[in-house]
């Protein structure tokens, strides 16, 4: 299903392209090049210090499948409705610390969700669709997969080839043909001053 982003003017067609879709194709597998093409968008993401804050715990289901079904346990039901034929599944963790100095990094999850957003712009640019989702036990995940405590589990990741929508229902599948809405760029973008909207570009 392709639903491409209504903007105001022309963005960047990856871009444009990216959404967080819920029909993937049970019978596609993502190969380990792929996975790699992947975790290297990640990896280039900018970061304070150039720290490189993030880690990534990844599940594919053809090469993992106890390891990727622990994780597919640790989602919640609702996204475990749908996420079921999703070959990859990641975790994205945050470090708290500051690599060179062991102190308290407050931009780690700022720069977690920016390599986060790279892996979703290649997955895009390939084909595939990835889809962040917040809607799991970060405590559980932490205890199957002994995460550090010095780092923060931020969000899950599912991957794969997009399905045709038939294979969706309920709620789920009126969820994923819902209209693409964004609040308008005054309500999010300030001119110079707190609260006073940016002009429309049109």
């Amino acid at each position: 299903m392709h639903k491409p982003a209504i903007t105001q003017v022309a963005i960047d067609t990856t871009i444009a392209a990216r959404w967080s879709g819920r029909a993937y194709d049970a019978k596609k597998s993502v190969s380990h090049a792929q996975l790699i093409a992947l975790l290297e968008a990640a990896r280039w993401a900018p970061s304070c210090f150039g720290d490189e804050p993030w880690r990534f715990v990844v599940w594919n289901k053809a090469s993992s499948p106890e390891a990727w079904q622990q994780a597919f346990d640790c989602l919640v039901p609702g996204n475990q409705a749908w996420v079921i034929d999703a070959p990859v599944l990641l975790l994205t963790c945050a470090d708290t610390l500051f690599g060179h100095n062991q102190k308290p990094n407050r931009f780690a999850q700022y720069d977690t969700g920016a390599a986060a957003e790279n892996l979703c712009l290649q997955a895009a640019n390939m084909g595939l669709m990835a889809h962040q989702m917040g809607g799991f036990d970060a405590d559980l995940a932490r205890e199957k997969f002994n995460i550090p405590a010095q780092y923060t589990a931020m969000a899950m990741i599912s991957v794969g080839y997009p399905a045709d929508i038939s294979t969706l229902s309920g709620d789920t599948l009126a969820r994923e043909t819902a209209a693409r809405t964004r609040k308008p760029l005054a309500q999010l973008f300030f001119d110079a001053s707190w609260g006073q909207g940016v002009k429309d570009v049109i």
